[in-house]
């Protein structure tokens, strides 16, 4: 051991203790946010069945697909049993949402807790949407071109059949090295082929195939284009690796400033780089400990945690600069750092 780690480990102990009384998760209040989002987007669906002319039907399923991804991030807690802290809710309930929009929840559950492991060290992070110099360099050009207007392709053109495809071709080549992948992947597919045959037969024989497809493609764009956003506001521009695991996750992983109700509505995850240092803390806890989180830093004498100005200011800020994750700096004082590179200045030269 390095005498630079034995000086991090105080950093260690003291974050690590400034929140070791928020672990507990308050069921009631998990079920609360999963139910109400629920009955309103399901309001919302039958309010579309139910209108007499296309305009009201692709309104009220527009509205519904928004609140559907905000219902949707719900799973993202389940993954972590920190929704409700029941498991037999947190590992059953999201598969009933998320395999009518051919999401694989028990796939993406293993993905994501590689993805909190490898987040900001391990580049085959099977979450990692930025591009680094050696990759951009050695790409085609018609690659090069999406990675210059990546936001814009991802959120808009690729949105939810992005992830879908993205979470299908991870889990199955993980899979071959983790079983239990390959396991929730099978599982998936039946899952997910068992629920649209039922769809699609009710479609057909209530004459109403073209309206679902139409339904279940609005859908997709407006989540897509939601779970998109989220996804890549989280850590574009962030990788780095600091000593030490919780220091790693709070300096690759980007927090914003929005209105209660909006960290309400996603659960807590605008709090993101405090979710990833300690992915146990429930989401209605998540504030407290950042505050904590943030003054032990400034005790220490370490820089802040990146806090962004909203979602909507941030994807349009980061959408204008596109970087890259440069090569490691092996020279640095206080650990090794993955450096980003702005795009610019790749193409430049």
């Amino acid at each position: 051991m390095n005498r630079d780690t034995l000086q991090l480990n105080p950093v260690m102990q003291d974050l690590r203790s400034s929140v070791a009384d928020l672990n507990t998760v308050n069921s009631w209040l998990g079920l609360l946010r999963f139910c109400s989002l629920g009955v309103v987007c399901l309001s919302l669906m039958v309010f579309a069945w139910w209108s007499p002319n296309l305009w009201g039907f692709v309104g009220y399923s527009a509205i519904a697909g928004f609140v559907y991804a905000l219902w949707f991030i719900c799973t993202h807690d389940a993954t972590h049993h920190t929704l409700t802290g029941w498991n037999w809710f947190d590992e059953g309930l999201p598969r009933l949402i998320s395999y009518p929009m051919l999401w694989m929840h028990g796939v993406y559950a293993q993905l994501h807790r590689l993805h909190h492991g490898w987040n900001g060290t391990n580049l085959h992070d099977p979450e990692r949407v930025q591009w680094t110099v050696e990759e951009y360099q050695n790409a085609s050009p018609w690659v090069q071109w999406y990675v210059r207007h990546q936001w814009e392709i991802d959120l808009f053109v690729l949105g939810g059949f992005g992830m879908i495809g993205k979470t299908l071709i991870k889990g199955w080549q993980l899979g071959e090295q983790i079983p239990a992948i390959r396991r929730s992947w099978f599982v998936d597919v039946m899952g997910i082929v068992l629920v649209q045959v039922s769809c699609f037969t009710w479609a057909i024989l209530s004459n109403h195939l073209w309206r679902y497809l139409l339904f279940w493609l609005i859908l997709e764009r407006v989540i897509g284009s939601v779970i998109q956003a989220r996804d890549h506001l989280e850590h574009y521009g962030m990788w780095s690796r600091a000593e030490g695991y919780q220091l790693t996750q709070l300096y690759s992983s980007r927090n914003l400033t929005v209105h209660p109700i909006v960290a309400w509505f996603v659960g807590g995850l605008n709090y993101h780089s405090i979710h990833h240092a300690f992915p146990s803390i429930p989401f209605d806890q998540l504030p407290k400990a950042f505050c904590r989180i943030q003054t032990v830093l400034e005790q220490h004498h370490l820089p802040p945690m990146t806090v962004g100005l909203g979602y909507v200011r941030e994807t349009r800020r980061l959408s204008q600069q596109p970087l890259l994750i440069g090569a490691p700096d092996l020279s640095a004082a206080s650990g090794r750092y993955q450096m980003v590179n702005p795009l610019t200045e790749i193409v430049k030269n």
